[in-house]
C-alpha cells in the first residue's frame, strides 16, 4: 500500500465498480452508480472527522452521543466531479459546496483552470475534492494548490480510480494529502486516459461520448 493511499474494498464498492466499467452500462445507469459509489466512498473518507460528545434525551432517559466538529466542504472537479456530489451530500447535508473547472490541453495534457466559484476566504475545517478519474494528476494537483492559496486547513481527494502516474504525482507535489479511491489501475494510455478504466467519467455520466 502506498503511503497516504486508502483503497477500499469494499464488496459493495468492488461490484459498483464493476457495472461502470462495462461498456453495456448506460449513462443513466452509470451516474446512478458513480452518486452510490460516492456515498460509500464518503464514509471510508469521514473515520477521523472530529467529534464532540453531546449529551441526548431519549424516550427512556439519557444516553451519551457526540456530533461533528466544524465544516466540511465538498470541491468538484468540473464536470465529472458533479455526480459525486449528491451521495456525499447524503451523508454530509451540511456541507458547503464549491466548483472548480479544469480542462486538460490534449498536446501538453497539463490542466488549464477555467471556472472557480470559491469564496474570498475559508470557511470550512476540511475539503473534499470529487473527481472520479486521478489520471495523470495534474488537476487534483492545480486543485490543492488553489485550496491551499485559499487557506483550507485539512484536503483529501476522492475518488473512483486512480492510476499510479496520478498518485505518485500528486504526493510528489502535495504528500500530506490522503486519497481514497475504490480501485488503482495499470496505468496511462499514450493519450493520458486510465487503464483499463472506465472510459471518459463525464461523458459517460452526461451521455455525451
Amino acid at each position: 500500500m502506498m503511503k497516504n493511499v486508502f483503497v477500499s474494498n469494499h464488496p459493495l464498492l468492488r461490484h459498483k465498480l464493476t457495472l461502470l466499467r462495462d461498456t453495456e452500462t448506460k449513462h443513466k445507469q452509470f451516474r446512478e452508480v458513480v452518486g452510490e459509489m460516492a456515498k460509500l466512498l464518503c464514509y471510508e473518507a469521514t473515520q477521523d472527522l472530529p467529534l464532540q460528545e453531546q449529551l441526548v434525551t431519549t424516550p427512556l432517559g439519557t444516553a451519551k452521543g457526540y456530533r461533528l466538529l466544524g465544516e466540511i466542504g465538498l470541491v468538484p472537479i468540473l464536470r465529472a466531479g458533479l455526480g459525486m456530489v449528491d451521495g456525499m451530500l447524503e451523508m454530509l447535508p451540511g456541507s458547503q459546496v464549491w466548483h472548480l473547472g479544469f480542462y486538460r490541453d490534449e498536446k501538453t495534457l497539463h490542466p488549464v483552470a477555467y471556472y472557480n466559484k470559491l469564496p474570498n476566504q475559508a470557511t470550512v475545517q476540511m475539503c473534499l475534492i470529487l473527481d472520479p478519474m486521478l489520471a495523470t494528476g495534474g488537476s487534483a494537483v492545480a486543485a490543492v494548490d488553489t485550496l491551499k492559496h485559499w487557506g483550507a486547513e485539512r484536503i483529501k481527494f476522492v475518488g473512483l480510480i486512480g492510476s499510479p502516474e496520478g498518485i505518485e504525482k500528486l504526493h510528489s507535489v502535495h504528500p500530506d494529502v490522503p486519497i481514497h479511491l475504490a480501485a488503482i489501475d495499470d496505468g496511462l494510455n499514450d493519450i493520458g486516459f486510465i487503464v483499463p478504466g472506465l472510459g471518459d467519467a463525464g461523458d459517460r455520466q452526461f451521455g455525451t461520448g
